[in-house]
């Protein structure tokens, strides 16, 4: 673990932290003048001032000849006529000249969405790449670093008269960014004694970082520059507790920009003001990360983590195991020799495959315990022909098995009966113009066929005792030892070392790991998904496997397929087809 705050409290930022100094930092305070439009050819005048360290380094000022007149109001306000821009360069002639003064620039203006708005897109316009400025708002800053009670207003002239400014603005572009100027000074001597130095500081005090959650920035400079997990806690008298858990390639870069306005999350914002550090776990690979927040997630339930909030929901298809089984949802799978399906994330998405399922088969829909030697009246499905009625013997028990068969190969090895079944009555809805109950039954055969993919999938990998695979990034290889769909350990080959000896290595200091009760994975679903999608990137190898890592061929309907079959206006193909 890396230190806490207490700790890191104390340890100097290093020079890559601190950012720029303000007196290093160069500004160009650019000003626009236009007729009044919002056409990048509005553009009447440009005024810009380069100063680094309050001296002022060069001046830009020309008229530009827009392609309307000037109306007399905005003439009258300005002091530009249509006689001062007549034989004034054209925006397609000024422009690569500003954009050549303010290269490198730390643009300012005042209401600066205005100004950076034309200048965006007369950039687009004359195709000129936008240059990437850091941009300030000194309308912004004031709002945010001024007291209700000093101003009556954040305009330039109230500001430049509050600000004593030896220049007057006056609507003329160059005057005004020399205003600017002034009042950009101004601002940034009053945020100095509340520790703005560099241009980074600045930028963020702008975009209301508040100053306490900015000083915590500073426990970010202890941790690793690796992947790897990190922790908000808050220590209390009694107790600590974890807010938060997230990973990252890059544990450090990812920590500090809690702490800067690229963090918008109100909760997140929330969750920094209360915690009292940050914990760090490096990791090996970015596999290794994604399992272990996922893990830390489980264990911790941080109140500041979305999906933490009850990970263990699942929800599973369960045939029974009685003389006449059905199908029953149930919550967690028990080393009973019953058929499970799923898992489903929601109780509904189950309910839409048991239906499903329901469509497809005349497997029994009631919850009645049924004794071998009595029987019962029939139910309205039975009527109906949904129901096989095995309650008032109308099918022995050997013929009502073979239905249960039908739909435990359904679920385990063969989905095509069932897709061919639903096909069947999509088909039969949609002749009668029936098509509410058609989108039902297809978002059922949908909802069925995708978790088909899903128990696939993770059981696959749940079935195998152990797969070694590595993984070639840039010049290393990541190598994991799966055992029984759970990351049981990982391990990084440097082009100095011979990755078989890493792997073998690897397993040696693996994780035991037990055979969990099948389909379920000795980890969380969602790890094996996380493991599953590793596994099945392009490059990854296998280095040893022991077991069978299969799909059955029928049992899953592919993407490219599934469009098809879901077509409600399509004659579906047939059933051998529909792998």
């Amino acid at each position: 673990m890396a230190r806490t705050a207490a700790a890191q409290a104390v340890v100097q930022p290093a020079f890559d932290e601190l950012g720029t100094p303000l007196a290093a930092v160069t500004f160009c305070i650019v000003d626009l003048e236009t007729t009044g439009s919002s056409d990048t050819d509005s553009i009447t005048e440009f005024g810009a001032v380069k100063v680094r360290g309050g001296e002022v380094l060069g001046e830009f000022q020309t008229l530009v000849n827009p392609r309307s007149a000037i109306p007399a109001l905005i003439a009258v306000l300005t002091g530009i006529t249509n006689r001062m821009v007549a034989d004034a360069p054209r925006l397609a002639q000024v422009l690569p000249s500003f954009l050549a003064f303010a290269d490198g620039c730390v643009l300012v203006a005042h209401n600066a969405r205005f100004d950076h708005g034309f200048l965006r897109r007369a950039c687009a316009e004359l195709e000129y790449p936008l240059p990437r400025w850091p941009v300030l708002d000194t309308a912004a800053m004031a709002r945010q670093i001024l007291l209700a009670d000093e101003v009556p207003n954040c305009r330039l002239a109230t500001l430049a008269r509050h600000f004593h400014s030896p220049t007057t603005p006056n609507h003329r572009a160059l005057t005004d960014a020399q205003a600017t100027v002034d009042v950009l000074h101004a601002l940034i001597e009053r945020v100095g004694n509340l520790g703005v130095h560099t241009i980074e500081d600045l930028r963020e005090f702008t975009r209301k970082v508040s100053p306490g959650r900015r000083a915590k920035r500073s426990w970010a400079s202890d941790l690793p520059e690796s992947p790897g997990v990190y922790l908000f806690v808050a220590e209390h008298d009694d107790h600590r507790e974890v807010l938060y858990v997230g990973k990252s390639v890059n544990i450090r870069r990812r920590v500090r920009t809690y702490f800067t306005a690229a963090e918008s999350r109100r909760r997140m914002d929330e969750m920094v003001r209360v915690s009292t550090g940050v914990e760090a776990v490096e990791c090996t690979t970015t596999l290794q990360a994604e399992v272990c927040e996922l893990r830390l997630i489980a264990t911790h339930a941080p109140r500041y983590n979305r999906r933490s909030k009850f990970p263990e929901r699942q929800h599973w298809i369960k045939i029974t195991t009685e003389p006449f089984p059905r199908l029953s949802l149930v919550r967690t799978v028990r080393d009973d020799q019953a058929s499970y399906f799923g898992p489903f994330r929601q109780r509904q998405a189950a309910t839409d495959a048991m239906l499903a399922l329901y469509d497809g088969f005349p497997i029994r829909q009631c919850a009645t315990r049924i004794a071998l030697a009595q029987t019962t009246p029939t139910c309205a499905l039975a009527e109906l022909g949904r129901c096989s009625s095995p309650c008032n013997g109308a099918i022995s028990r050997v013929d009502y098995g073979r239905i249960v068969d039908d739909v435990r190969l359904a679920l385990s090895d063969d989905v095509r009966p069932a897709v061919a079944a639903l096909q069947h009555r999509l088909r039969r809805l949609v002749s009668q113009q029936r098509y509410e109950e058609a989108a039902t039954v297809r978002h059922r055969l949908a909802t069925l066929i995708r978790t088909g993919r899903r128990y696939h999938r993770v059981g696959s990998i749940a079935n195998c005792p152990q797969i070694v695979a590595a993984r070639r990034v840039e010049a290393d290889w990541e190598i994991h030892v799966i055992r029984y769909g759970r990351l049981a350990g990982a391990a990084l080959a440097r082009p100095y070392d011979v990755p078989q000896a890493v792997a073998r290595a690897c397993v040696t200091t693996a994780d035991s790991v037990r055979p969990p009760v099948g389909p379920l994975p000795a980890a969380g679903i969602e790890e094996t998904e996380r493991i599953a999608d590793w596994l099945e990137q392009p490059g990854v190898r296998l280095i040893e496997i022991d077991g069978d890592w299969f799909w059955p061929l029928h049992g899953v309907i592919t993407d490219e397929r599934l469009p098809t079959l879901l077509d409600l206006g399509t004659e579906s193909a047939p059933a051998t087809d529909a792998n």
